[in-house]
């Protein structure tokens, strides 16, 4: 599955991610479940809520509606002035194509692929206007 979007916050995370190509989206969020726990054992009893909520995103308008929610959240509580002020978001990606904390799939992504001979896996996902 490909990222889209992203924001982590101080106690949940958004996401915005494509269908898995070899599996359900349960299943590709347990692996990722999986793979943060593993590496925070010892640190906390319990990182992980039981259950995520899901939304099937269908149109390009409604995953600019939805990017914009997440970038915008950690404005909504109060921890940033501007979404590009939060350091743990894709915001700064769609903005700028500079790379964040987790490398999501764009266009950015995409011509930089193309640029050493991968091909390109998304088209048309830079059409946020923050």
């Amino acid at each position: 599955m490909f990222i889209t979007g992203y924001v982590i916050m101080p106690e949940h995370v958004h996401l915005l991610v494509s269908e898995p190509e070899r599996a359900t989206l349960a299943a590709a969020l347990q692996a990722l479940k999986q793979s943060v726990s593993r590496r925070l054992i010892g640190r906390r009893e319990h990182f992980w809520e039981g259950r995520y909520y899901d939304f099937n995103v269908w149109s390009k308008s409604k995953r600019i509606e939805k990017l914009r929610y997440i970038h915008r959240n950690p404005v909504k509580r109060g921890l940033v002035q501007k979404p590009e002020d939060w350091r743990w978001s894709s915001f700064l990606h769609y903005a700028t194509g500079v790379e964040g904390a987790v490398e999501i799939e764009s266009e950015w992504t995409g011509r930089r692929r193309e640029r050493v001979g991968q091909p390109l896996l998304v088209k048309g996902t830079n059409d946020l206007d923050a």
